[in-house]
């Protein structure tokens, strides 16, 4: 099975008020449905260009006062869902539950179900600057094209959450990022690479691009890519598509579901397969000193 995602370079620019944010969410939105995909990927933190209009400089509270917007957000967001048919990871949207002030990705599905997968590694901006609070689920999504998985930005970072997933029978596993410079983006791509070989899926990351006049927000820097496991069969360089670095564009691949299952079992290595499972769960390590 033939599966097309589309993954939103979003650029961030300065808005006047929510209207102006939805118009821009409409354009890349209706613009991704010309494709006719099944999956659509917006990025990490993206809806914090809703800042540039709110009055608050202190940066936990302006944050938190995100919040307020979920509900037109879910809105806004789900209606493109239905209106075309798509999977929408609709990037994520800080916002309060119980209390706790979690970075959150929405998935949006075509029959208007909403469904959430908070992130579970926090940076240390988020840490000690947001003074947000964690996530503790891992979620693995069945679809009628696929199994999917999202990692938020730093998650992919952490080799145990994609296997986990792929051992879940993820598929497609989606990564929204929001990173500010070369190094911190280059950190979330080489990770999206190699859980893509390890675990033999399918990988699609996208970042947000742009500025901000908002602090800890102001630069970013980003590429959208649709990565694949390092094969004979897939794209040379185990990337189906990828976008140009700092630029408000949409990226479309179609990936191979079929093939993704037969390189599983048959692939030049089969890690997914060959993890020897015994020798992870009873075997101490030993350090030798010299």
């Amino acid at each position: 099975m033939k599966v097309r995602i589309a993954s939103i370079q979003y650029q961030l620019r300065h808005i006047e008020d929510w209207d102006g944010f939805a118009r821009q969410v409409d354009f890349v939105l209706n613009a991704a449905a010309d494709y006719y995909p099944q999956f659509v990927l917006l990025p990490e933190l993206f809806t914090t260009q809703l800042l540039s209009f709110m009055d608050n400089d202190d940066v936990p509270s302006a944050v938190r006062g995100l919040s307020e917007y979920t509900t037109p957000y879910i809105e806004l967001l789900r209606a493109h869902a239905v209106r075309h048919g798509y999977y929408l990871i609709g990037g994520t949207h800080p916002n309060i539950r119980d209390g706790q002030l979690l970075n959150t990705a929405f998935l949006f599905t075509p029959g208007g179900a909403v469904h959430l997968q908070d992130k579970i590694h926090r940076t240390r901006w988020e840490k000690e600057k947001w003074n947000s609070d964690h996530g503790d689920v891992l979620n693995v999504f069945q679809t009628p094209h696929g199994r999917i998985a999202i990692l938020i930005c730093y998650d992919i970072e952490f080799p145990e959450l994609a296997r986990r997933a792929a051992e879940e029978g993820a598929e497609i596993v989606f990564v929204p990022s929001c990173t500010d410079d070369r190094q911190g983006f280059l950190r979330v791509r080489y990770c999206c690479h190699a859980r893509a070989i390890e675990n033999q899926i399918y990988v699609a990351m996208t970042s947000t691009v742009g500025n901000l006049p908002v602090a800890g927000l102001r630069l970013h820097y980003g590429q959208a890519s649709i990565i694949t496991p390092s094969d004979f069969h897939f794209a040379r360089d185990g990337i189906a598509a990828e976008g140009v670095i700092n630029e408000e564009q949409i990226v479309v691949a179609d990936v191979d579901l079929a093939l993704l299952h037969e390189n599983r079992l048959k692939g030049t290595t089969i890690p997914l397969l060959d993890k020897r499972h015994e020798f992870y769960s009873n075997r101490p390590v030993i350090v030798v000193a010299d």
